[in-house]
């Protein structure tokens, strides 16, 4: 059985799909999914279903449900293999697990490649550091269980990866821009604050990336742009850091033209002091 969270839910047994078109089914099969071989607790499952709110029949309707996502399970698996349906999606006491192996559910592999990407930009290795960063980006379809209605359990992990996704990328252009491909990601850049017009991180890569593209006077307009942003909003001034970089930029400090300093740090970081 293979599972997909990240984008819409997707989960096939020997290339049939599986995933149930009744909207609280397709809520337990994908919080089950993202605990493979562990427990949920019936609480848990109800909560996420319901609310606060439970029905009177909430335990049958949940066993009803559970029995609707086995025969799918079991049909997909046909009369020939070697466990039942009961075997994968498992009642235990307290609740009920998906007897998978990790690696199975895609978000289990984004998060792995994440670790080993970030372990390689801790060491300095920002060429394995942008590759790994990259596969587990290209996992992504859309967002998280985008098809999914979603309970408050589903919407707490949901915001979880999607910040994970967001702090991945920035990472990623982190390393990329240590290498010295600042051209290369201006596009990818001018687009994503649009999409983000407070993130002062990705601002700050996009003013670097636009400077050292000879462009200094449209990365001074980032800033303003930026700035404008967040006095009118917040009320706030862009963070120490950010005009810092500002000023590094209007001064052409010669820091701006190298890569990595001795200890591998984020463009944001750069500037913390």
């Amino acid at each position: 059985m293979r599972v997909k969270v990240l984008g819409p839910l997707g989960a096939d047994v020997n290339g049939v799909n599986v995933v149930p078109t009744a909207s609280k089914p397709r809520q337990i099969l994908a919080l089950l999914a993202l605990y493979p071989r562990r427990v949920v607790p019936i609480s848990t499952l109800m909560e996420e279903i319901w609310g606060v709110d439970l029905p009177a029949s909430a335990m049958t309707t949940l066993q009803t449900y559970i029995l609707q996502l086995r025969r799918r399970l079991g049909t997909a698996m046909g009369p020939d293999a070697a466990g039942s349906a009961k075997d994968v999606l498992v009642t235990r006491y307290g609740g009920y697990l998906l007897q998978i192996p990790p690696e199975q559910v895609d978000v289990h592999e984004y998060e792995r490649l994440v670790a080993g990407g970030q372990r390689a930009f801790d060491s300095g290795d920002d060429r394995a550091a942008a590759t790994l960063f990259g596969r587990a980006l290209d996992l992504w379809d859309g967002s998280a269980l985008v098809d999914v209605r979603m309970g408050c359990v589903l919407e707490i992990e949901a915001t979880r990866l999607e910040e994970s996704r967001l702090v991945t990328l920035e990472r990623r252009i982190d390393a990329e821009l240590r290498l010295g491909r600042h051209c290369e990601f201006l596009a990818e850049l001018s687009d994503l604050i649009a999409r983000h017009p407070r993130h002062e991180g990705l601002h700050s890569q996009a003013m670097v990336a636009l400077y050292r593209s000879g462009r200094q006077a449209s990365a001074l307009d980032v800033y303003q742009r930026l700035r404008a942003r967040l006095i009118e909003d917040l009320g706030v001034e862009p963070s120490p850091q950010l005009q810092r970089l500002h000023q590094a930029i209007l001064a052409v400090d010669p820091r701006l033209d190298v890569i990595a300093g001795p200890r591998p740090s984020s463009t944001f970081d750069r500037y913390a002091s």
